[in-house]
């Protein structure tokens, strides 16, 4: 009876120190990604913190979070194989740490997190672990800010789009404008589209929101993929019609107060509609129906 005791025993108590041993590995590697890019990392949320364009950058760690926490069940029944591979990925990752370190590309530095994390996910958890992790890892992509070079490349075109849109539809309310580059020039006075109104800020808010609305609430991978692409024209047109609103404002209200209170709260106010519009654009893939696959 003793005997039969002790057998049924062994296995939970093995059980408990492959837990035991695990748990211990994963602090191990914590800790020491943690002193690895620790000023990566405080660099990183200090952006989020300071800079508005960046301040969705708070939300995507969760949204990551979330998505390993749903889909527990399935790595419990994905069988682990390590891969060597995953060395060569991990020795990736470190290169480009150190290009990015030593070459003063915060870029580089922050991206190569994300591929060490790729890296460990596929020497301690095989090639199926890291497909069904893949999902958030790209998700972590989001909270990285782009360089400076391709932000520079990527504010001014929006600066002059948004100048020629709001150019066009100013006139249709009886205000006349001369647009030089990213200037309007309004009969009460000079309006600038400057790099804060380029509408990049809610480009990229709305862009990122986007994939966590498809992810949510749309099953298809390609309407997912529409609604991502979706809220990029939406994000400008929706700046445009901030900038007219503004203009209306100079024309017909209080040049002060258009600059001040109305600029800043038309803010929030079109960034919301420009929720509504990704929220019509879905309800109008709805009626096209198509068939389901889930990520």
């Amino acid at each position: 009876m003793a005997q039969s005791t002790q057998t049924r025993t062994a296995p939970s108590g093995s059980w408990r120190t492959r837990y035991a041993l695990f748990t211990l590995a994963l602090t191990v590697i914590c800790l020491l990604i943690l002193a690895v890019y620790y000023q990566v990392l405080v660099k990183l949320v200090t952006d989020w913190w300071q800079i508005p364009d960046f301040s969705h950058g708070f939300l995507v760690p969760l949204f990551a979070a979330y998505l390993v926490w749903e889909k527990r069940e399935t790595l419990r029944g994905t069988q682990i194989a390590p891969s060597w591979s995953g060395i060569a990925v991990i020795a990736l990752g470190l290169i480009v740490l150190l290009l990015g370190v030593y070459g003063s590309e915060l870029f580089l530095s922050r991206v190569s997190l994300v591929i060490l994390l790729a890296g460990l996910v596929l020497c301690f958890g095989g090639r199926q672990f890291l497909k069904e992790l893949r999902f958030a890892l790209l998700v972590l992509l989001l909270a990285i800010p782009i360089p400076a070079i391709v932000f520079n490349q990527i504010t001014f075109p929006l600066q002059i789009l948004a100048s020629k849109l709001a150019s066009a539809l100013l006139p249709l309310f009886g205000v006349p404008v001369l647009r030089e580059g990213n200037i309007i020039e309004l009969p009460m006075m000079r309006l600038e589209v400057a790099e804060a109104c380029s509408g990049i800020r809610s480009l990229m808010s709305l862009f990122t929101l986007a994939v966590f609305y498809g992810y949510f609430l749309e099953k298809s991978v390609w309407r997912r993929i529409a609604l991502v692409l979706a809220s990029i024209p939406i994000a400008m047109a929706a700046n445009a019609v901030r900038i007219v609103g503004t203009g209306l404002c100079v024309q017909y209200w209080d040049p002060d107060k258009a600059l001040g209170f109305f600029h800043e709260f038309s803010g929030w106010v079109i960034f919301l509609v420009s929720l509504a519009c990704l929220y019509t654009v879905h309800r109008a893939m709805s009626l096209f129906p198509v068939k389901r696959r889930q990520i």
